[in-house]
């Protein structure tokens, strides 16, 4: 398997992360519809930021996403986009969740 290595100004690089992050109390929100519009924004805003999913996946409790990165942005920031950028619309969009964290 040949790896595909990205080419930037002054770099070449084939930086991956695997993330892994629970809800908050493990509480198993991320199922049927907000499981799927979950999905939707955590690629939306992957995207955004130049960042590849390889892959991913949902549970109830839990996300695993397998992430290349440019080599500009930290780990700890990937994951403040990630997770507060999603949260932040999943309890916009979806009244139960508000009303359970807050």
């Amino acid at each position: 398997m040949a790896k595909e290595y990205k080419y930037g100004g002054h770099s070449v690089h084939d930086i991956q992360y695997h993330l892994c992050w629970c809800t908050k109390y493990r509480y198993a929100v991320l199922r049927g519809e907000i499981g799927e519009r979950c999905r939707d924004l955590l690629r939306q805003i992957a995207m955004a930021r130049e960042i590849t999913v390889i892959r991913g996946a949902l549970a109830p409790d839990h996300v695993h996403m397998l992430i290349s990165t440019p080599p500009v942005l930290s780990p700890a920031k990937i994951v403040h986009y990630l997770k507060g950028r999603s949260s932040r619309k999943l309890q916009m969009e979806y009244e139960p969740l508000r009303n359970r964290y807050w």
